[in-house]
């Protein structure tokens, strides 16, 4: 699930609040990064499978 723009303002509230304004943008930088690299990973994993699944067939 997805938050909405209310919940996602406390949670930017929570995240100044623990980590200081100066931190926020690498703090978002960062999980930015990690996302695509999850998402690059699970794009050839699904390729890897479409192709072991061709092999078989």
């Amino acid at each position: 699930m997805i938050p909405g723009g209310m919940e996602m303002m406390v949670i930017l509230l929570i995240a100044v609040l623990l980590f200081g304004a100066n931190k926020v943008p690498k703090l978002a930088r960062s999980m930015g990064e990690a996302q695509g690299e999850f998402k690059k990973g699970r794009q050839e994993l699904e390729q890897e499978l479409e192709a072991q699944t061709e092999v078989s067939d």
